[in-house]
């Protein structure tokens, strides 16, 4: 039997694709055992079992870049998570290792390489990781979504994949009528998706909530809006404190979409955060997007993802501090030009990849027994 462990996780990004590496692995090999390991009490947690894996959970968290006392506790946590790791992968004896990035994939990795364990790594971003750019000599390969990234790795161990994305995204055309019920939606009216992340995000929030009590736009539309399980009672109350300048009717307020296929199958325009895997899945959906990257980030690659397509006319952005001011006018302009938004919809449409997923299952199948394991150090 083989085995395999999918290592990572922290956020939607991080974890869907490993899910989906996971559904595409089983289905090459229907017999493979797999294991998730990732950092206790986050998203993966609650996702990896929900969609049929085992996983155990490290007490990792991530350094905070600036001065806090959470940082005291990171070399314990650290620690204490490499000791456990190193017990699990012996317990477990894997084949291959994946890692997909977050706070548990470090220190999973590094205990791979140092048994000799065939390990890969998928990067998502356009500007990887500081992780990732350490563990890059310790694995054999290197999956990853954009060209260019010889600049980041070694060069004999990329592989061009593209990003995984969940199965469901690849047939919307005939979800339409299902995503409008599924919602409460109505037909025949333009209809604005915001995403801001599965945690949501305080500007993309504050920037919609702007432009809808504006009301500056001379188009009929209706709203449906995942504002993050955090924002969810705020929003509400605000929304309906502000029902003399809006009509509530039209806007369909969720802390969390889980059927994000429906979703897009419903979308006219898309309002997104920039991560690697949004961008992935709206390269498949096919819809035009205005990106309002974050700024939160490490390396601030979630701008760079987002000038990906922007520099193939493919999407618009807006930087996180003009967002509140300029996301009417941008939603106005962009929804009164018929012709642009069939460009942008053609060229996003030319950057997806729908076989990311079956790529890196591939690769990492590909990878058992080309080195000696140990298991004994």
């Amino acid at each position: 039997m083989t085995r395999i462990i999918i290592s990572g996780g922290g956020t939607g990004g991080h974890v869907f694709p490993a899910i989906a590496i996971a559904n595409a692995i089983m289905a090459m090999q229907s017999d493979a055992e797999i294991l998730f390991i990732g950092a206790r009490g986050k998203l993966e947690m609650e996702k990896v079992p929900a969609a049929g894996y085992s996983i155990e959970g490290l007490t990792i968290a991530g350094f905070q870049r600036r001065f806090t006392l959470k940082n005291l506790a990171f070399p314990f946590k650290l620690l204490g998570s490499m000791i456990k790791a190193r017990k699990l992968v012996k317990n477990f004896k894997p084949d291959v290792v994946i890692g997909v990035g977050g706070y548990a994939s470090g220190p999973v990795l590094k205990i791979a390489a140092s048994m000799k364990i065939p390990a890969l790594i998928q990067e998502q971003n356009s500007f990887p990781g500081i992780t990732n750019r350490i563990l890059a000599g310790k694995v054999q390969k290197i999956c990853v979504a954009y060209a260019g990234m010889e600049k980041f790795f070694p060069k004999e161990k990329l592989v061009l994949t593209g990003n995984p994305i969940r199965q469901d995204l690849k047939r919307l055309d005939d979800k339409r009528n299902e995503g409008l019920k599924e919602f409460n939606l109505f037909e025949g009216i333009l209809t604005i998706l915001v995403i801001g992340g599965s945690l949501g995000s305080g500007t993309i929030n504050r920037s919609v909530l702007k432009c809808i009590t504006d009301r500056r736009h001379e188009f009929d539309i209706q709203w449906l809006w995942q504002c993050g399980e955090n924002y969810y009672e705020t929003m509400r109350i605000e929304l309906n404190s502000a029902s003399d300048k809006v009509n509530t009717a039209r806007v369909f307020l969720q802390p969390f979409i889980d059927r994000m296929d429906l979703a897009y199958s419903v979308a006219d325009v898309v309002i997104s955060r920039a991560g690697a895997i949004a961008i992935s899945e709206l390269c498949i959906a096919g819809k035009p997007v205005i990106l309002i990257p974050s700024p939160n980030v490490a390396e601030d690659h979630q701008t760079k993802n987002a000038m990906a397509l922007v520099g193939r006319n493919a999407g618009l952005i807006l930087k996180d501090n003009e967002a509140v001011a300029k996301l009417g006018e941008t939603l106005t302009t962009l929804l009164s030009d018929h012709a642009r938004m069939e460009e942008l919809k053609r060229n996003i449409l030319s950057m997806a990849v729908p076989d990311a997923a079956e790529k890196i299952a591939a690769e990492a199948l590909g990878l058992i027994k080309t080195r000696k394991t140990s298991y004994d150090k």
